[in-house]
Order: C-alpha cells, then structure tokens, then sequence
C-alpha cells in the first residue's frame, strides 16, 4: 500500500498504524502528488491511500495518472471535506473510495480492505447527499439552453471561491454584470446556489478540477 499526503505527521502516523495490521502494510510515502505517481508506477502497490489537496500534482489528476497507467491498483482518496465536485471528479479519475479525513480508523482500514476486493466506497454522508443530487435531472429549458463561454468564466471563478467584486475586477466588469451572470446561470441550470451550480457544471463536464485552486 502507498500513502500519499503532504503532511508527514499524517502519512508517517497512518503509515505505523496500518503496519500494526498484517493484512495492511504500506510500502511508502509520497508527499505530493508527482511523487505519487512515480512511487505508484515503480511500487505498483494493490492500494494507493490518496490525500486530494497535495502540491505539485493535485490526488485527484495523479489518480487519474496511476489509473491510466495501473488500471487494477485501487486508489482511495481522503479529503477534509465532501465537496461535491471533489466526489464527483474522485469517481470520474477512477477512484475506489472517498473518505473524510476525520474517518474513525477501524472504519479507514475497513474501507482499505474492501476496495482491495474490488469494492467501491464513499462516506455515507456524502454519498447520500451526491446521489440525492445526480437524481435531480436538468430540465428541458436547460438541455437546449447551455451556458455561455463568459458565465462559464464567471462561474469558475466562483467555483475558487472569489467573491463577485473580485470576479468583476478579474474580468473588468461591473459588480452588477458579475450578479446578472449568476441570476442567468442560476436560470439556466435550474439551482439557486452557486455550489449547486458549480455541482451541475463539474456534472456536463464545464468545470474540472484544474479550474480549482
């Protein structure tokens, strides 16, 4: 098994802990993403245990790298909050499992050993609140009416989590176009947040994880 996270404190941690388990024994630490992917290449680990926010090469596009490469190493993604589009992009890299980091360490283990059997699995509280989403289905108006290349750039700023006066400075617009974009987003996709407009747009592919910070 293969732990990438770029807090040593974790990695090292969970590292002692897994080879107290005989069935679990880590074979080593990459501490960003790039090196993820060279030690998964070289290693070739049954598991990749992945933390999402690393430098160099973010876990959800060194998944997608390991998974291309080696399509039968599972890896299990970890991240400090279930962000919709971070679960989304987990499942569409390839990803077996996603997991909060807060996740008891009986259940983490539990999980390690069920997606090296080829199970997939996810935090039941986000899995619920995804799925109730995903069953939500575009409207009508909406298949015939995408959005625009400017309230695509809008909503991916809003996607990094700039306020509208930052998007208008970034954009040279006013304030009041930047609300108008969102007034017209929100009514296309048929959603009256930004995080389900962002959902939506990592969902028809608008949005990937490169637009993120």
């Amino acid at each position: 098994m293969l732990i990438a996270d770029d807090h040593p404190p974790f990695a090292e941690g969970l590292s002692r802990l897994l080879t107290e388990q005989p069935d679990l024994v880590p074979v080593g630490i990459a501490n960003d993403g790039e090196e993820a992917v060279r030690l998964a290449q070289q290693l070739k680990p049954d598991v990749v245990v992945m933390d999402i926010a690393m430098p160099k090469l973010n876990g959800i596009e060194a998944t997608r790298r390991i998974k291309r490469d080696l399509p039968n190493v599972a890896v299990l993604l970890l991240s400090a909050y279930g962000y919709y589009p971070y679960v989304l992009s987990a499942l569409e890299a390839g990803g077996a499992g996603y997991l909060l980091k807060n996740v008891p360490l009986r259940e983490l283990m539990n999980t390690i050993r069920a997606i090296q059997v080829g199970e997939t699995v996810f935090d039941q509280a986000v899995a619920e609140k995804l799925l109730r989403s995903l069953a939500n289905p575009l409207s009508t108006d909406y298949v015939t009416s995408q959005l625009k290349p400017r309230e695509i750039e809008v909503l991916r700023l809003g996607a990094q989590g700039l306020s509208n006066k930052d998007i208008a400075k970034q954009l040279f617009l006013s304030e009041r176009t930047v609300q108008s974009h969102f007034t017209s987003i929100f009514g296309k996709l048929g959603v009256g947040s930004r995080i389900e407009a962002v959902l939506r747009a990592f969902k028809e592919g608008w949005l990937t994880m490169e637009d993120l910070p």
